[in-house]
């Protein structure tokens, strides 16, 4: 195809500044032009010609897909010409400073497309280039100020890039070769860096140098001038300060061997810095007031200041820690303490990171102590739960402990960190199946990470000093008490990080400490007026009893009193608090749910026994999802019941209500099958089964006779409402599973797949689980599943086969072929079109090969060999998915079925090896080579 330069200039404004069709057509006629494979001729042109700035850009875009894909198969003249073409654009473009700053977006392109040529040429084709580069560097300061940026960019293309972008061995060959003319570059940016006055100029010989400062000889930095210069010239000027404090960062945070002692320039280097920052930070300022008002530049620079100190301090914190003069050693900490109060997530991360590591090395340095009569330290986790708690402090004031440096850092941290802490858990509000807005936990945030790493800190802290960390917590309640600090977000931190300090302390301290919280949280909850003041304090007393389950399960009348208390919170229709009323229960239930069971001193019988009696009661006021969480409790306690009679007792008479309930729907149903259109009655069948899944989840194999009870009916139901989807569809078409009604039946089909799912991987019985509860399965879900239509199929049929064949191992073997016939191909056919569709279905899918094949390989040796290259091919369409898990199972199952062959008779590894091998191994190479599956990613 030929287009002329203006022709493609119009075609790139029609894309960039055009509107539907015209936009479409630009973009098909650029696609078309991109691909044709001599469109790099038209490069020179195209950059030389072209007025609009975005027909450059594509053009090199083309220029850069030649060098990387196909340089290595032009004529050689044609890969100098272009070369030669480059660097002589780059040099017009970078002649003048006006030049720099009118092209400098161009430029920016140009200089990464001879970085690409470098890669491809240098040095054996362009052993000259370093030469080059830095005797065109005296020809002016603007070519000599590009240069820097294209050294820079040839070093972190081959030492930080160069993993995922070249071979090994031609990285190792290009670092070999920086290294080896890295003296002339030095002596180039020394020279810069000592006698240039150009800011822009200077600036960029700085970033130059920082990304050459983790790779060069370390000669280079400790035995030259160059630190003297960046600290004495730079550091103190607000336009390069920046720059200069990342160099430092570098350079104090380099692992430096034992045949070199360089420990007095790192020293000097830390003290000359600490002097110079405190000239421009003093130690007195208010740092979280001013940063928030600082401008981009200067928030950057408190920014860097905190990762040189974490930096420097985590590879050479032993060398200040010994000088003679510790202040350099306090101040520098009280810095990381003033950083750490600013309201800057970021940057909190990096100062908890070092505060972390140092806490965990001072209490780690305490643990070595001798176990004496004098210091009973005894082997302390991080949860502090596996011993007596923190030692007195007193005890360890004789020791000489690197923590004593620390004493006013550590009271100073804790308070920071009590002040930072961040909620425990979060929670998402959606809309699940029915339209019905629901609270989801959320496993794994950022906020929770982060919650974790202050947990871990304060832990720790409390160890180091305990008296210290119960103080500041107590004083910190006084003041919400008193009102000085009072707020809902001071009292919600304050009472996280009282929780989460669990078991740290030794139980006497605890007992002492929680009796004190609790009063004065209680007092607090008379003294504020207004609901909304109440909720918060009340919502901060429950999660703090929830935390301390060892001080419940040692003062029964307090765990029933707090539990009462809780059961009143559930009828409290205030925003939040039924909420946490029933997470608070669950908590408590499944810690102490032994005490629950057992006759406590003083009862007439076991408080389970109460609960359940009570049950319609309690929970009247309960929204489904909450009353769902409060089985689930119960059923903690239940499953802590030894007594198998007791156990099956308790069992239905907590079940009594759904049952009720159950039997009348099914009594009703058999009368009138109609009954099971009703909207209303659909929805009362999904809420009894999500009971029963929450009652199993907890009861585990004691649900027996539960399931047992209701196992035949809730098939039928099974099959009435597939039958119910499947007339929807017929009579409604595609629309129908999306409709209100269908929702709800699929809602039921579900739950009752996710209950029998729950019990099975509970259950210890599996010969009973074998022989009366997976045919009827089966011959319920197998047949409906094949018949549905795509839309209408559950993906909780495939997992629940899985859970079986997980559960059973070989006992499925006979009932595989079955699965297969019912699931295979027509599942096949929903996700074999693309990658994306039906995304449950496809996870489950490959799951269910997977246990097939490890627990069950014996069946899959008795399919017919076009169903045995069905699930090959399975394997390698698994392994081909950008989905992390669909890919890793794939991957997984190929390595384990090819394992499992290697085992079988010769003859039939030998027929299967011949067959599938390259096959398999073609995908394997392609997988490796496509940019979307790098490792990593």
């Amino acid at each position: 195809m030929s287009i002329s330069v203006q022709e493609l200039d119009n075609t790139v404004r029609a894309l960039f500044e055009g509107k539907g069709a015209v936009q479409n057509q630009a973009q098909q006629t650029l696609t078309e032009f991109k691909q044709n494979p001599d469109a790099w001729v038209t490069v020179g042109n195209i950059l030389q010609e072209a007025s609009y700035l975005q027909t450059k850009y594509i053009a090199l875009q083309v220029l850069d897909n030649v060098i990387m894909t196909r340089w290595k198969v032009l004529p050689r003249d044609q890969c100098q010409g272009i070369r030669n073409f480059i660097v002589r654009f780059i040099l017009e473009n970078s002649e003048s400073e006006e030049k720099i700053q009118a092209e400098r977006p161009l430029l920016n392109k140009l200089n990464l497309v001879l970085v690409s040529i470098l890669k491809q040429e240098w040095p054996h084709n362009w052993p000259t280039f370093i030469n080059e580069i830095i005797s065109s560097c005296h020809a002016s300061l603007s070519i000599c100020e590009n240069n820097m940026t294209i050294l820079r960019l040839l070093s972190e293309e081959v030492f930080d890039f160069s993993q995922d972008q070249m071979t090994s061995a031609k990285a190792r060959n290009l670092k070999t070769s920086m290294t080896s003319e890295f003296a002339s570059i030095f002596q180039l940016c020394s020279e810069v860096l000592n006698t240039a006055n150009q800011p822009s100029l200077v600036k960029a010989t700085l970033e130059t140098l920082l990304r050459f400062l983790n790779w060069i000889p370390l000669g280079y930095i400790f035995e030259t001038p160059i630190i003297n210069t960046l600290l004495t010239r730079f550091l103190g000027e607000p336009e390069f300060r920046n720059v200069t404090l990342k160099c430092l960062t570098e350079i104090g945070g380099l692992q430096i061997g034992t045949p070199y002692n360089y420990d007095e320039r790192l020293v000097h280097m830390f003290t000359e810095t600490l002097t110079t920052v405190s000239n421009v930070i003093p130690l007195s300022l208010d740092l979280k007031q001013t940063y928030a008002m600082s401008n981009g530049r200067d928030q950057e620079f408190v920014s860097n200041l905190a990762l040189f100190l974490s930096s420097f301090f985590s590879a050479h914190l032993d060398l200040i820690e010994k000088l003679p003069n510790q202040d350099y050693l306090t101040h520098a900490h009280f810095y990381l303490i003033r950083v750490s109060q600013i309201d800057d997530r970021e940057v909190f991360k990096i100062c908890l990171d070092y505060w972390t590591r140092l806490v965990q090395e001072l209490y780690e340095e305490m643990q070595q102590l001798p176990i004496t009569d004098i210091n009973p330290l005894v082997s302390m986790s991080v949860s502090g739960l596996a011993n007596g708690g923190a030692p007195n402090p007193t005890t360890l004031a004789n020791y000489p402990l690197r923590k004593h440096k620390y004493e006013t850092v550590l009271t100073n941290l804790r308070t920071v960190m009590i002040e930072k802490m961040v909620r425990p858990e979060e929670v998402l509000v959606v809309e699940n199946d029915e339209g019905e807005i629901v609270r989801e936990f959320v496993k794994e945030s950022d906020t929770i990470q982060l919650y974790k790493t202050i947990r871990e800190c304060l832990v720790y802290l409390t160890h180091l000093d305990v008296v210290d960390t119960e103080t500041i917590m107590i004083d910190k309640l006084a003041k919400q008490v008193d009102g000085t600090e009072w707020s809902w977000v001071n009292c919600n931190t304050l009472c996280w990080a009282i929780g989460s300090i669990s078991g740290a302390m030794n139980e006497e301290t605890e007992k002492r400490f929680l009796v004190t919280v609790i009063k004065d949280l209680l007092g607090l909850t008379e003294q504020k007026r207004g609901k909304d003041n109440k909720a918060v304090v009340a919502s901060n007393i429950m999660y703090i009893v929830g935390q301390y389950p060892r001080f419940l399960k040692a003062h029964w009348k307090f765990l029933k009193t707090v539990v009462n208390k809780l059961f009143e919170f559930m009828h409290e229709t205030h925003e939040g608090v039924q909420d946490m009323a029933c997470d608070t229960f669950i908590k408590i239930a499944n810690k102490c749910r032994r005490h629950f069971v057992a006759l406590q001193p003083g009862e007439s019988e076991p408080f389970i026994e109460e609960i359940v009696r009570n049950m319609r009661k309690i929970t009247m006021d309960l929204s489904p999802q909450q009353i769902h969480t409060f089985y689930e409790a119960c059923g903690y306690m239940i499953s802590a019941q030894g007594q198998k009679g007791l156990q099956d007792r308790l069992t239905e008479n907590l079940m009594a209500l759904p049952n009720t309930a159950w039997d009348q729907i099914i009594a009703e149903a058999n009368q009138n099958p109609a009954i099971l259109q009703d909207a209303n009655t659909i929805k009362i069948v999904g809420n009894i089964m999500k009971t029963n899944v929450a009652a199993c989840s907890s009861i585990g194999t004691y649900f027996y006779s539960q399931i047992g009870r209701i196992y035949h009916d809730m098939l039928n139901m099974y099959r009435a409402a597939s039958q119910l989807i499947n007339d929807a569809v017929a009579s409604d078409g595609a629309i129908a599973p999306k409709t209100p009604k269908v929702r709800g039946l699929r809602t039921i089909k579900k739950e009752i797949l996710k209950l029998i799912d729950t019990y099975v991987d509970k259950s210890d019985d599996l010969e009973m689980v074998n022989a009366s509860m997976v045919p009827p399965l089966m011959e319920a879900v197998l047949i409906d599943y094949a018949r549905n239509v795509p839309d209408a199929r559950e993906a909780e049929v495939l997992n629940a086969m899985t859970t079986i064949i997980h559960k059973l191992h070989n006992l499925m073997e006979d009932k595989i072929p079955a699965i297969m016939d019912s699931v295979f191909n027509c599942t096949l056919e929903m996700i074999n079109k693309d990658f994306h569709e039906y995304p449950e279905h496809r996870v489950e899918f490959f799951k269910l090969l997977q246990a097939v094949n490890l627990y069950c390989f014996q069946a899959l040796l008795k399919l017919d060999a076009a169903q045995f290259k069905f699930v090959i091919d399975s394997c390698m369409w698994a392994s081909k998915h950008d989905n992390r898990e669909v890919e890793n199972t794939g991957l997984t199952m190929c390595l384990e079925l090819m394992n499992n062959m290697a085992e079988t008779d010769p003859q039939t590894s030998s027929i299967f090896f011949r067959e599938f091998y390259i096959a398999i191994l073609q995908d394997v190479f392609f997988v490796l080579t496509d940019s979307d599956h790098k490792a990593g990613k």
